[in-house]
């Protein structure tokens, strides 16, 4: 079989690859891991037979213009196999496989080769066999047999640009699935879900402002090493380097006029260089907490690209990560076109008494600290990726079902929390807010009207200031793990005071809900999690997956409803695992899954959940597939045709987890997203005359009728 290094489990480019069979007998077999760049094109040949007593090569695995896989019949082994510098293909008898081969996304191919079959793996499954007929019998092939050579040798004609991994060939026929498990290849990937303090433009730009220190912000984002098989790699000795490049040529941004450095770090309230201080793995994870000191407008306004890697594993692609574009603008810059905005919402807001959520900057504690720009700052408001905000003043009168309670118990003692609710919605409709709009007065001072119970004012806080402003400040992955710290000893009682506390300090109503459900979530996530699996082992997640949807028809009071086979493929997607599913999959994917389970379970969105005709909510959808369903074969449908969707990005305890989204068309034949604001759709006893919430969409201008999700799987 070849040297030590055509059995490596180490990377290489494709254009190295090559498995030496000498002398065989007619039989052997190889596997590898594959990655395609994003520059590939096909059809492509990614593996030449070579016979040493032929001058060119032959095809044997190829990947045609349609994607198709074929594995071509051996020279001097089986009859009609492929001469040299053939042209076409299509004749040679040859085992084929559709499969929509990914770029930029590991991929595991296994082929075994016998005189009367050729047979086709990938990722461990076989896909395709071809019954061949063999030449081993007849003598003017008998001294054939040599020796063959599997290699990639299209030199500069068709280059396929590509890595491989952990590549074994074989005398004889090896067990491909098995291999498949060992030593998967690793990737470096950014988990959206934990982007924070981001504004998506509508050209997929990210908007971070940045620039001098006194105007700068923080933003946050979580950086993940998996598997092949997504799951982490628990390598806490590697760091993780974050660098800011510009998006059109991958060149170094220069320092600033102060030579300041372009991208910074921000640890514990000090800033450095983001060359100098790199983020360690814990389990897989490195969280960054960044600042943009160099600005757009400064370089051409041209844009940026946050650029992470982990130079002790290799300078490959795959070990390597960037952000979305990015245009780094001004506090200055942006207060003048907020403010233009602002005047015109808070006109609205006057009219239609509706209240807009918004938030001061986690990492401005000069805003924290001054109630009067609380007040008068047109800034103060929170950034996320891809999602605008349409708050939505409905109440309607909580109702504990079942296991629900546990949800709509929070809403009763977040409402116990709150003063001030208008009296009649009757007449009002849906405020649409553009995400670079700018909070009204009213809503600005939201966490401020927010009163303690009075059963609390005088009594002892056991959880300290310090915990709340921290709170304040973290990202996501911090301030999932302080809740999980909090919620084994703390009461409800001290959870709705930090929920009131942390909205109140920080600007921001929306964090409330995440804080009140949390006790819950993590005490029924752990006991779900303990049923399924008493050894805390990883289970099958076909048998899992029906009792973690027993479990959420309880809690959203759905029981007419069941999941979908779509369903179940999205919330796989979501947990991030293949055929088992482990302790971190069912985190991730309950931290999604219970905060949609509770805004399910209220009585303003439990109908229309249930509700089968017309479907209003069709499960659990994409962004990419809400999109795609708009789209007909001669372009979008008609303005104002909407779809409402759980937003797939968005996890406890991040402020919109459980968010109703509206995608929809616009007068303008573009596509848009708009977040339903939760922060204020709580019961109270004082109000029953509530439109449905389906009739509150439908008064609005912009939505005039329900499309229908058009599913690709």
């Amino acid at each position: 079989m070849g040297s030590d290094a055509m059995r490596s489990k180490e990377y290489y480019t494709l254009k190295d690859l090559s498995f030496d069979f000498k002398e065989y007998e007619g039989t052997f077999s190889f596997c590898l891991w594959v990655y395609f760049m994003n520059s590939t094109s096909f059809p492509s040949v990614i593996l030449h037979q070579v016979h040493d007593d032929i001058s060119e090569s032959a095809p044997f695995l190829v990947i045609s213009d349609n994607n198709r896989i074929n594995v071509f019949p051996v020279l001097y082994l089986h009859e009609g196999a492929p001469a040299t510098c053939m042209s076409s293909w299509t004749e040679v008898p040859h085992a084929t496989v559709d499969f929509e081969f990914p770029l930029e996304k590991w991929v595991h191919i296994g082929c075994e080769v016998c005189p009367n079959y050729i047979r086709l793996h990938i990722n461990g499954e076989v896909v395709g066999e071809k019954s061949m007929s063999s030449l081993l019998n007849k003598e003017s092939n008998s001294n054939n047999l040599k020796g063959i050579t599997l290699a990639n040798v299209c030199g500069d004609r068709n280059i396929v640009q590509g890595y491989v991994h952990n590549f074994e060939g074989f005398h004889t026929v090896s067990s491909i699935k098995d291999h498949h498990l060992k030593d998967p290849p690793l990737k470096l990937s950014i988990d959206e879900s934990s982007v924070s303090e981001v504004e998506e433009e509508s050209d997929g730009v990210w908007g971070i402002v940045g620039g001098k220190a006194s105007c700068r912000r923080n933003f946050s984002l979580d950086v993940v090493l998996s598997d092949a098989f997504g799951q982490p790699v628990h390598n806490d000795n590697e760091q993780v380097f974050a660098s800011l490049v510009y998006a059109d040529t991958g060149a170094p941004v220069e320092n600033t006029t102060d030579d300041e450095a372009p991208l910074l770090s921000s640890y514990d309230g000090i800033e450095f260089s983001s060359c100098e201080r790199p983020s360690k793995f814990l389990l897989g994870r490195a969280s960054f907490k960044l600042r943009i000191s160099q600005l757009s407008s400064k370089c051409d306004n041209r844009l940026f690209l946050i650029r992470f890697c982990v130079p002790k594993l290799g300078n490959y692609p795959f070990l390597q990560t960037h952000t979305h574009p990015i245009r780094c603008i001004s506090r200055s810059r942006n207060s003048k076109l907020s403010t233009l905005v602002w005047k015109k919402s808070t006109h609205a807001l006057q009219r239609l008494n509706l209240s807009q959520s918004s938030a001061i900057d986690d990492a401005s504690l000069e805003c924290m600290n001054s109630s009067h720009e609380e007040k008068t700052n047109p800034l103060m408001k929170r950034y996320r990726v891809g999602l605008d905000k349409i708050s939505v003043s409905v109440m309607a009168v909580p109702t504990l079902k079942q296991s629900g309670v546990a949800c709509n118990s929070h809403v009763s003692t977040a409402n116990q929390v709150e003063n001030g609710f208008p009296v009649s919605l009757d007449d009002r409709s849906l405020n649409y807010e553009e995400a670079d709009d700018s909070p009204s007065e009213s809503s600005e001072s939201t966490g401020e009207r927010n009163s303690p119970p009075n059963n609390m004012e005088n009594r002892g806080y056991p959880i300290s200031d310090m915990t709340i402003f921290k709170y304040c400040l973290a990202g996501l992955a911090e301030r999932s793990h302080m809740l999980k710290e909090i919620a084994i000893s703390a009461s409800d009682e001290d959870i709705s005071m930090l929920a009131y506390h942390v909205s109140h300090y920080s600007g921001c109503s929306h964090h409330r809900n995440q804080i009140l459900i949390s006790k819950r979530l993590i005490e029924d996530g752990t006991n779900l999690w303990m049923a399924m699996s008493p050894n805390k082992n990883h289970v099958p997640w076909e048998r899992a997956v029906y009792e973690i949807e027993e479990k959420f028809m309880k809690i959203a009071s759905c029981g007419s409803r069941s999941f979908s086979h779509q369903d179940f493929e999205i919330l796989r997607r979501i947990a991030g695992c293949e055929e088992y599913l482990t302790q971190e999959n069912f985190e991730k994917l309950w931290c999604w899954l219970y905060p949609v389970a509770c805004v399910l379970s209220r009585d303003w969105v439990n109908p229309i959940w249930n509700s089968m005709s017309p479907k209003w909510i069709e499960g659990f959808i994409t962004k990419e597939e809400a999109e795609a369903s708009l789209q007909g074969p001669g372009g979008f449908h008609e303005p104002g045709t909407f779809i409402l969707r759980f937003p797939t990005s968005r996890s406890w305890p991040h402020p919109d987890a459980g968010s109703l989204t509206v995608t929809y068309v616009g007068s303008d034949y573009k596509l848009r997203h708009r977040l339903l604001s939760m922060d204020h759709i709580y019961g109270s006893d004082r109000i029953t005359n509530v439109k449905p919430l389906q009739d509150m969409l439908l008064a609005e201008p912009e939505l005039t009728r329900l499309g229908r999700v058009i599913r690709r799987y």
